[in-house]
């Protein structure tokens, strides 16, 4: 609500842009620093304040590294907040700050969310990455999102034809860093499931979830899944379609004369690409849950947004 009542214009959308991706180069020295000693600078100062701070959590090394989770509950939330910026600034500034000083910013995003060592931040950022080059490619072609769409469908038939295994569980294979964690997660997807159908009406509330006993800890690494288990399918169902109903109306909306308008609204759509296939392999609450759908309620100007005569200002 915040976002959609305070952001209301290019400017104020743009100066949002800004100040995200402010944040995030001036904290990358920190996370620097937390990478090689595992000190959360930011959680450290604010506990001589006698502020409440989130806990420094001790997670095992990943390639040599601490995870950087620098004032976040978990470094998951650190690298998503990473990389919602990605597209955002890239794409989104596109006709206000050069190629060269965009590229050696989204480098220096991308090192942050690196540093988290999280594969679901990691798979945002290369989503959108992805996406971004499937936009310059094929930026002669009228209907180039229609087709991408087309070949995902074609895609996931194909794998479940194909595969001993639902399409959902050889994307979750192939989206973390390791067989356990792959393992993990489809057995959460699974188990969560049986759990969604014993309650599907109301979920399963505050009440601990059925899981094997070896599963050993309440953790759900997967936010659709999550809000089917707690709160039920009603309110799965109203979440997801206006979620998605929002994606489609900004997105047939017709900038085609106005290239910064379309510039932010490619950057923000290709943003929740990325950010609604990350949140099937991660859960998010806290901050980085209010952030998020801040970002998504920030973005719904452009419904009554009115394009502007041509500009001469450049876009992917």
């Amino acid at each position: 609500m915040i976002g959609r009542a305070f952001i209301r214009d290019r400017h104020s959308f743009a100066a949002v842009i800004k100040i995200l991706t402010g944040l995030i180069v001036s904290c990358f020295p920190l996370a620097l620093i937390e990478s090689q000693s595992g000190t959360s600078v930011p959680i450290e100062l604010w506990k001589m304040t006698g502020l409440t701070t989130p806990v420094d959590l001790a997670i095992d090394r990943r390639m040599g590294l601490e995870r950087v989770q620098l004032s976040f509950e978990h470094p998951i939330h650190w690298g998503l907040f990473c990389t919602i910026a990605t597209s955002l600034y890239f794409i989104g500034l596109a006709g206000r700050h050069s190629l060269g000083l965009r590229s050696v910013i989204m480098t220096v995003i991308c090192a942050s969310c690196f540093l988290s060592l999280s594969s679901g931040a990691l798979l945002a950022a290369i989503v959108q990455i992805g996406l971004i080059f499937w936009s310059f490619l094929c930026r002669r072609i009228g209907r180039r999102w229609l087709i991408l769409s087309t070949c995902f469908v074609i895609f996931y038939v194909v794998i479940d034809l194909l595969s001993n295994r639902t399409p959902i569980q050889v994307f979750m294979s192939y989206a973390t860093f390791s067989a356990e964690s792959a393992y993990w997660r489809s057995a959460i997807f699974q188990w969560g499931m049986t759990n969604v159908w014993s309650a599907p009406v109301f979920g399963l509330g505050l009440n601990d979830w059925i899981r094997p006993v070896w599963m050993h800890t309440s953790s759900i690494d997967n936010f659709w899944l999550f809000i089917a288990m707690r709160f039920g399918l009603p309110a799965f169902t109203f979440l997801t379609v206006g979620y998605g109903y929002a994606l489609w109306r900004v997105g047939r909306k017709d900038f085609t004369m106005d290239r910064t308008l379309a510039a932010l609204r490619l950057g923000w759509i290709l943003c929740f690409t990325g950010l609604t296939l990350t949140l099937s392999t991660v859960h998010i609450w806290g901050s980085i849950y209010g952030f998020v759908f801040f970002i998504f309620g920030a973005g719904l100007w452009m419904l009554d947004a009115k394009p502007r005569s041509p500009q001469s200002e450049r876009t992917i």
